[in-house]
């Protein structure tokens, strides 16, 4: 493919979310750096006009070109960020603008690789692109997205999905990374990982990373179900069966399973897997402890069971995570 035919179009409109749209483009820019402009990236925001849109963090940007201007342009890659409101309990929704959803739509017919941050897959699925297609979006909007969209196959803990020629990113810093994994797609692996040193990042994240941790799920409403949350990373290395937890709660098996279902959207034995990868992603990040050791700490017990976790949980190893996140630069027994 020739290099100068690769124009980003960034899509623009009020409330977006400003990192979505900036993120990007410096990577791209860096990119170009780092390949002396071999890249060839051209990155050009998008909106109706070209009035100043107003993000959501308040800061002002300007548009480069109309959508109606890029009628004629082929476009390489069409990247959609997104915009929420939040209620007076903080709850967040997705927000969607029918004109912005068209746009989208007629300017993806023309696109080679179309990809959305955040909650812009919204955008991307009410333009009827990810119908019969994985995606992920924030993990604050997943619900949302599969409940208005059933067509959608939505993954709400990579952080990021490719699925055929569209991608969709998770959490708004995780526009790095999905705009990271386009870079290496475009010019090889030896390239993102210049751009992500650039970028004082550890290493590109594998799309399978989950986007959040246990402390950023679902917060429970109860004393109770955060009593039983505390509980567990306290005592994360023993067993901590349905049993276990349903005897430091005082109630019974069933209803320990139905107050975990309904307050955490989970079973209590996913929680304490969740929970224990969480430490071990920990320890792994930050000590040289053995694998030996990190199991039997997070109650693992054996290597093979921790490897099994890591590989549902975030579908990698605990070898191949602590070999791109570890901060510790000594190694001993």
């Amino acid at each position: 493919m020739n290099p100068a035919g690769r124009l980003i179009v960034v899509v623009l409109f009020e409330g977006v979310d400003l990192l979505d749209v900036t993120g990007p483009p410096e990577v791209f820019s860096l990119a170009r750096r780092e390949t002396e402009d071999a890249a060839g990236y051209e990155v050009l925001l998008a909106a109706a006009t070209t009035g100043p849109v107003t993000t959501a963090a308040g800061v002002r940007v300007l548009p480069d070109v109309t959508f109606d201007d890029l009628s004629g342009r082929r476009i390489d890659t069409l990247l959609v960020p997104g915009a929420v409101e939040v209620d007076g309990r903080r709850r967040v929704r997705a927000l969607t603008d029918p004109v912005v959803v068209e746009w989208v739509g007629r300017l993806a017919a023309r696109t080679r690789r179309v990809t959305s941050v955040c909650v812009g897959a919204h955008v991307l699925a009410a333009a009827g692109l990810l119908d019969g297609k994985r995606a992920t979006t924030h993990w604050s909007t997943a619900r949302q997205l599969a409940d208005e969209h059933p067509a959608v196959e939505v993954d709400a803990d990579p952080i990021f999905i490719r699925d055929g020629d569209v991608w969709t990113g998770a959490g708004i810093s995780s526009c790095l990374d999905l705009s990271l994994a386009l870079v290496a797609d475009d010019l090889g692996e030896a390239v993102a990982l210049r751009v992500a040193r650039q970028l004082v990042m550890y290493l590109k994240r594998p799309s399978g990373q989950s986007q959040f941790s246990v402390p950023l799920e679902q917060v429970a409403t109860t004393r109770r179900v955060e009593d039983l949350r505390h509980h567990i990373m306290r005592h994360i290395a023993e067993p901590l069966t349905v049993a276990d937890l349903a005897a430091h709660a005082h109630v019974s098996d069933r209803q320990l399973t139905r107050i975990f279902k309904t307050e955490l959207g989970t079973t209590p034995y996913a929680y304490v897997e969740s929970a224990r990868v969480e430490v071990a992603r920990q320890q792994l990040e930050s000590t040289d402890a053995t694998l030996e050791r990190v199991a039997a700490a997070c109650g693992f017990g054996t290597v093979d069971t921790l490897v099994r976790a890591f590989r549902r949980r975030l579908d990698t190893t605990p070898t191949e995570y602590r070999r791109r996140f570890r901060t510790v630069v000594n190694t001993h027994s």
